[in-house]
């Protein structure tokens, strides 16, 4: 799995765990709603880490409890 897909799931997941659609996760996180879906729909593959932490504020968690996660957990290392 790549990075971009465990933010993906990541952020797919947290939706679901707080049933919140990804409208009202942009309008708690302050970003507009395409700044959500390009990273959920492949239009952005390097959000800025701005980006994640301002979904964190909107979801009260840290950025180490985003990336505290099955996801992230095994990913493998992108420079070979």
């Amino acid at each position: 799995m790549q990075t971009i897909d465990a933010v993906k799931i990541r952020i797919l997941r947290l939706c679901e765990q707080r049933n919140m659609s990804i409208n009202r996760l942009a309008t708690v996180c302050a970003l507009p709603p395409s700044s959500i879906k390009n990273i959920l729909y492949g239009k952005s593959c390097n959000p800025k880490l701005l980006t994640i932490k301002m979904i964190c504020d909107g979801l009260d968690m840290t950025l180490a409890e985003f990336f505290s996660s099955p996801e992230f957990d095994g990913l493998e290392q992108e420079i070979k």
